[in-house]
C-alpha cells in the first residue's frame, strides 16, 4: 500500500506498538498524539521516539478536537485507511469533559474527516467496558451492550453508535474492537499490571479488589496488534442477512462491524501479582480494598467471529507476558 496509514494514539501503549509493527512491515505511517497529560507524559515521549527514526514515518501533533487542524491533517495527506486508537482513557476517572473532548467531540471530527477524506476503512478502539452490567459470560458481540457503569463505557458505546449512522449514512466502513486488558512492555502506568509491578519494586503497597478474587481477560499487545494489523483490510459489508424485527447488535445493514479482541482466557489478579512477585523476586505488601465503582468481578471475551473471520488466535499466556513486562519495567526504569 503506498498511502500512508494514519494511526491516532501513536504516542500511546497500543498505538504505538501498531505503528512499529506496520513501520517493521514496510507501511509509511502518519503517527498522531496530542500528548495529554493523564498520566506521564515523558513516557508517550519515549514511546514516540522509538518511532522517528523510521524514514517512512511522520510525525503529527493534533488535538482530536480541533477539527480545523485534524482537517488539515487530512489535506496534506491521502489516507486509504485510518486506526483510530486515541481516547480519554480510565473506567475510574470522573471528570466529564475529557471524555467529551477526545471521545465525542474527537471521535466525530474524526468520522468527518474520514468520510470528507475518502478514507476506505476506519478501525477504531472501542472497550469491552462497554458490556458493563452484563453478566452473561463470556461476552459476545452479539448480545445487547446498553448498560455502562462508567463514563469512559458510556463514550465508547457512544463511538460504535456514531460509527454506525456514518456508515449507513455515507457508506463509511468502519469496525470497532472492543478491547480486553491489554498489558505489555511500554504499559500503561495506571492499568493493574504496571500499577502493581511498580509498587512491588518499590515497596510500596497495593491495592487488591475483593481480595484478588477478581478476573479479568488478560491479553497481551503483540496478541491485540496482530489482530489490528489482520483487521486493516478485512473491509466490512453490509450483512445480507441482517433481521431488522431480530437485530444482531454486531453486524446490521451498513458496512459497519464490531469485534471482541480479548485472549477468551480469564486470569484471576491473585495469580497475576503471584506472577509478578515472582518476576521481581520480591512479595507484594497487601492492602485488600473494595471493588471501585465502573469495575465488574470478570471480564471474558468470546473471540469467535475474529478467529473466524481473520485467523486471530492469542498466544502468549500470562506467564510469559508477565515475564516480558517486567523484564522491560527493570530496563526502563533503571531497577
Amino acid at each position: 500500500m503506498s498511502a500512508p496509514i494514519l494511526v491516532t494514539g501513536a504516542a500511546g501503549f497500543i498505538g504505538s506498538h501498531v505503528a512499529e509493527r506496520l513501520l517493521a512491515a514496510g507501511h509509511p505511517v502518519v503517527g498522531l498524539d496530542s500528548f495529554t497529560p493523564y498520566y506521564d507524559v515523558s513516557l508517550k515521549e519515549a514511546r514516540f521516539a522509538r518511532l522517528t527514526p523510521h524514514n517512512t514515518f511522520v510525525p503529527e501533533r493534533v488535538d482530536l478536537a480541533d477539527a480545523a487542524a485534524l482537517n488539515d491533517l487530512f489535506s496534506r495527506h491521502r489516507f486509504e485507511r485510518v486506526i483510530h486508537l486515541a481516547a480519554q482513557p480510565g473506567v475510574r476517572f470522573v471528570d466529564a469533559q475529557p471524555y467529551a473532548a477526545s471521545n465525542l467531540v474527537g471521535f466525530m471530527n474524526m468520522l468527518e474527516a474520514c468520510r470528507h477524506g475518502g478514507v476506505g476503512h476506519l478501525v477504531y478502539a472501542s472497550s469491552s467496558s462497554v458490556y458493563g452490567a452484563n453478566g452473561k459470560l463470556p461476552f459476545s458481540e452479539h448480545d445487547m451492550a446498553d448498560h455502562p457503569i462508567s463514563l469512559y463505557a458510556a463514550t465508547k458505546k457512544a463511538n460504535e453508535m456514531m460509527a454506525h449512522a456514518y456508515a449507513h449514512l455515507f457508506k463509511l466502513p468502519a469496525t470497532g474492537l472492543r478491547f480486553f486488558t491489554v498489558y505489555g512492555p511500554w504499559g500503561r502506568p495506571d492499568m493493574a499490571v504496571y500499577k502493581f509491578t511498580h509498587a512491588i519494586a518499590q515497596g510500596q503497597e497495593i491495592q487488591v479488589a475483593n481480595a484478588g478474587k477478581v478476573w479479568r481477560d488478560f491479553t497481551y499487545v503483540d496478541d491485540i496488534v496482530e489482530g489490528i494489523v489482520r483487521l486493516v483490510d478485512c473491509i466490512p459489508a453490509p450483512d445480507p442477512a441482517w433481521n431488522a424485527q431480530d437485530p444482531d447488535p454486531a453486524t446490521g445493514p451498513a458496512p459497519h462491524r464490531v469485534y471482541n479482541i480479548g485472549n477468551d482466557a480469564p486470569e484471576e489478579v491473585n495469580r497475576l501479582i503471584a506472577l509478578i512477585e515472582e518476576a521481581l523476586g520480591k512479595k507484594a505488601n497487601r492492602v485488600d480494598v473494595a471493588l471501585p465503582p465502573g469495575d465488574v468481578l470478570e471480564t471474558r471475551a468470546d473471540v469467535t467471529d475474529l478467529r473466524r473471520d481473520v485467523g486471530f488466535s492469542p498466544s502468549t499466556p500470562l506467564d510469559e507476558g508477565i515475564r516480558r513486562f517486567v523484564a522491560w519495567y527493570k530496563s526502563y526504569h533503571g531497577v
